[in-house]
């Protein structure tokens, strides 16, 4: 069990409430499980401390939670210290994928880096890749783990000129269903094994199955990602007949939607629910991830008996306490005792100044390029696509049709490819843009950061032609049932500037911000292009981001597109679009009924 590298604050998070009620038994030692000595407890609770889709939000800077300012890894820290300081003998802290990938500007523009170093300093157990772990591919994934100088950009400069080294990740990243291609095995270490007091807890990590339709296909094309019920039941026999492993955890970057609050579990939905429900029996507690939701849930194994499901959130906002009670005798987890809660990582104890040393030397070090100011709004320009409680993929948003229209203004031109229409995908689109000042800049102002934290991903524009049945291909793409779009069956598209359709629901309308459970389409003869209706058989050049014409986020449509051209980076370009666009607006509605 790794031991975060500072003492333990002499502080106890605000919003932890202790959680209590574990009774302790004792017996003979069986199965090679350590017997009770003298004093000692019959049961060992080990206390699971878990967060899932950090995306290397170091500094805290996000929006409220549930009201309340939360966020920053200075704080979650703290947190995590706070707590484990109860139990400093029995605590593991783990995670649910996605910490990299996606990430906001000052762990972003040093390949997330800083965010891994915040990992290691925090004292990180173990946690499994996500989806957004593979965004620059195996490869890259790899180096991040291992360490080392970026093989193409070379090592980080401090301010002094000398070389930053980079050590890779301290803790285990588990991937138990990426299999290598050419081998057949996992990719990655499919489980750890901690031990704890003296009892084992084993730990399965997975990110989802659909992980290949959400990044860029020839990054992972060494790679399959394989059904995450039967990898899981596979190692969770491996775990108890192989290792004597009886307390099994899942940490599984895959998730669900409910409606209730942050330690609810209120009409759960989503690929987490067949997932959990199907589960091998012997998997005490799953931990979850992916849709960024919160929730604490009761999803009963196959045979009936309760277990937790979990999941915090994201950005570092939220942290998961759960007390796994072990019978030292037997091994076995005492599941009906298992308590969970969702603590929100507020901003009122003090700051990790192991941490606050991290963000500051790389915020210090970014600073030149990220507060360069490139562009202004007039006001705030809503709706970026991190699927939070606000926001669900689901609608046409004010920040993606934005995008879009940078998309067409980059590839219109003759020499640029001739774009009419533009699409862009709203989970590539991470941050909002607002009028109030966040780091000294004046109000209005667009920094170089702000801009790389509405992209972040790398993408280029690229363009290509698609008859007007296939543009309605794409536009019908939108909606996709599980399992096509595992936990997301509506991601909706940015649309461009003259450009507009008609959405209709094959049942009720779902409610604001929430994931649509019926299908839906686009009406018949409704799309058109300056109000003139598409052509079904006519040819259209659409500008749109590689990772879509490649078939990304399932939109398999845009791979039927045909004479492509290249283009510029989409954040060069979203960053011109801006200085020769100064006062930006929220763009209006182009898209009736979504």
């Amino acid at each position: 069990m790794r031991r975060s590298r500072r003492a333990a604050l002499a502080v106890v998070a605000a919003s932890a409430t202790a959680l209590a009620g574990i009774t302790a038994i004792t017996g003979p030692s069986v199965n090679g499980a350590a017997a009770a000595k003298p004093g000692q407890s019959g049961t060992v609770d080990v206390q699971i401390l878990s967060f899932n889709d950090f995306h290397g939000h170091l500094e805290a800077t996000d929006p409220n939670f549930a009201g309340v300012p939360a966020g920053g890894v200075e704080y979650l820290a703290s947190h995590v210290e706070a707590l484990r300081s109860n139990q400093p003998n029995s605590t593991l802290t783990v995670a649910a994928g996605d910490l990299i990938g996606g990430s906001t500007f000052v762990s972003g523009v040093f390949q997330d880096q800083p965010a891994v170093e915040s990992m290691n300093e925090l004292g990180l157990d173990v946690s499994s890749v996500g989806n957004h772990e593979f965004d620059e591919g195996t490869t890259e994934l790899q180096r991040m783990i291992s360490g080392g100088c970026h093989p193409t950009i070379g090592c980080f400069k401090d301010s002094n000129g000398n070389d930053i080294p980079y050590n890779g990740a301290d803790f285990d990243y588990l991937g138990a269903n990426v299999i290598d291609r050419a081998t057949g095995e996992p990719f990655l270490p499919p489980y750890s094994v901690e031990t704890v007091d003296g009892v084992k807890v084993g730990f399965i990590g997975m990110t989802l199955e659909a992980t290949d339709s959400l990044v860029s296909p020839a990054g992972v094309s060494s790679v399959d990602f394989v059904d995450e019920v039967e990898t899981a039941n596979k190692y969770a026999r491996i775990l108890r007949q192989q290792e004597g492993v009886k307390a099994i955890v899942v940490l599984v970057h895959e998730g669900g939607f409910q409606t209730g609050t942050f330690n609810q579990c209120v009409g759960i939905s989503g690929a987490i629910v067949d997932i959990a429900s199907e589960l091998d029996p012997e998997i005490d507690l799953v931990v979850s991830g992916h849709t960024h939701q919160p929730y604490v849930c009761n999803i009963p194994d196959p045979d009936g008996v309760p277990r937790l499901v979990t999941s915090a959130a994201s950005f570092g906002q939220v942290l998961t306490e759960t007390h796994l009670p072990i019978n030292r005798a037997s091994g076995n987890v005492k599941r009906m005792q298992v308590m969970s809660a969702n603590h929100i990582v507020t901003r009122d104890v003090p700051k990790d100044a192991g941490e606050t040393a991290i963000v500051n030397f790389w915020s210090a070090l970014s600073a030149p390029l990220g507060n360069r100011v490139v562009g202004s709004v007039a006001t705030d320009i809503l709706g970026d696509g991190v699927s939070t409680a606000s926001n669900c993929r689901c609608q046409e948003t004010p920040m993606g049709d934005l995008v879009a229209d940078a998309i067409l203004w980059g590839t219109d031109g003759p020499a640029e490819g001739g774009a009419q229409i533009a699409f862009m995908n709203n989970g590539g689109v991470r941050a909002p843009l607002l009028f109030a000042p966040s780091a000294g800049e004046q109000p209005g102002e667009i920094m170089y950061k702000e801009a790389f934290d509405v992209a972040p991903f790398g993408n280029v524009l690229v363009t290509i032609d698609m008859t007007g049945q296939q543009i309605y291909d794409v536009l019908n793409q939108q909606y996709q049932a599980i399992p096509a779009r595992t936990s997301r069956p509506m991601l909706a598209l940015g649309v461009s500037e003259g450009f507009t359709y008609e959405w209709v629901w094959d049942g009720p309308a779902p409610l604001p911000n929430r994931q649509p459970t019926v299908p839906g389409h686009v009406v018949p003869g409704s799309a058109a292009l300056n109000g003139v209706p598409l052509d079904l058989n006519a040819t259209y050049r659409v500008g749109t981001l590689n990772f879509l014409a490649d078939g990304g986020d399932v939109f398999t449509a845009f791979t039927n597109g045909t004479n492509r051209i290249g283009g510029a980076e989409d954040l060069a370009n979203l960053v011109e679009y801006f200085g020769t666009h100064p006062d930006l607006t929220p763009p209006p509605d182009r898209v009736t009924g979504l």
